[in-house]
Order: structure tokens, then C-alpha cells, then sequence
């Protein structure tokens, strides 16, 4: 899997401060998107075992300061990157189980639970912003998200009442 970038004490990405991973890969091509370099999956370098460590060793720096793990891309939920972002966020959960991880995917709530492979990445996040990003419904006022029919989802209690529970 490749990466574009990892952004330290980010506070745009999701709530509080946090640590972002700009992950490489997307089929969405969505128009006048904010990182469209980032569709190659081959952009970017490598997210090696190195960048893994540097992110917990980050986290472990500055405490409970920094709140969570972003992912964003291009699209985490890419085929290429599943494999390789579980067995990151496996370790960093073991790492560090009281933070919590946000990620972003293209593809909305319905159609990952229709896929298992996005399904078994998804899962293990506790914030899902789904759906393409969409120009004709562009809204600058909104957190978290480009356009308004972005959902900011609460994986687990979603998963839990087994409808869609939005976080905000």
C-alpha cells in the first residue's frame, strides 16, 4: 500500500487532534476532489512497518494530547489497502486501545456492509464519513465532510441497533 502523506496534529480531519493517514488508491474519481493525485495507488511511498511505528511513537509522545487515527485517501476501503491498514490498526489498537480511529470511504454505509473485504476494515473503526464527494452538493459549513451527502457515522452503535446512527 501506498501513502501520499501522514499529517501530524491535524484538527480538520475529525474530532480533537489527531494523527492522518493519506492513503493512495480510489476508484470514485470524484469531481474537483481535494487529492486527486492520490487515485494511483501507486502515488505516493510505501507505508511500511517504519511509518507504522512512527505513528504510535508519535501518539505515545504527546499522550492523551492527540485523540485519534484518521484515515483518509484517495479511499482506505481501496481493495490494495484493506489488508494492509487492518494489520495497522490491529497493532494499533494493541498500541493504543483508548484512542480511536475515523476513516473515510467513497462508498456508503449500505454498500460496504454489502462487501465483506470493506466490511472487515470498517468495522474495526469507530467514525465512518461515507460517500463520494459530490461538487453540485459542496457545503464549506459542514464538519468533518465536502458535501452534504457525506454521513458522519457511529460504526459501532450503528452496528449495535443495526441502523444507521449518525455521530452529528
Amino acid at each position: 500500500m501506498n501513502y501520499s502523506g501522514i499529517k501530524y496534529a491535524d484538527m480538520i480531519n475529525g474530532k480533537g487532534i489527531r494523527v492522518s493517514l493519506f492513503v493512495s488508491g480510489c476508484t470514485h474519481c470524484c469531481k474537483n476532489c481535494f487529492n486527486e493525485e492520490t487515485w494511483k495507488e501507486t502515488y505516493g511511498n510505501k507505508f511500511t512497518e517504519k511509518e507504522e511505528d512512527e505513528i504510535i511513537e508519535y501518539f505515545k509522545k504527546y499522550g492523551k494530547t492527540i485523540r485519534g487515527l484518521s484515515l483518509l485517501g484517495g479511499d482506505p476501503t481501496y481493495p490494495k489497502n484493506i489488508k494492509p491498514l487492518l494489520k495497522f490498526i490491529k497493532k494499533f489498537k494493541e498500541n493504543l486501545p483508548d484512542r480511536d480511529i475515523w476513516i473515510w470511504s467513497g462508498f456508503t454505509w449500505e454498500e460496504i456492509l454489502e462487501d465483506e473485504n470493506r466490511f472487515s476494515l470498517v468495522k474495526e473503526c469507530d467514525i465512518l464519513i461515507d460517500g463520494k464527494y459530490m461538487d453540485n452538493l459542496k457545503d464549506l459549513n459542514l464538519k468533518w465532510r465536502g458535501s452534504s451527502n457525506q454521513r458522519v457515522i457511529d460504526i459501532k452503535k450503528s452496528l449495535e441497533k443495526n441502523e444507521i446512527i449518525e455521530y452529528i
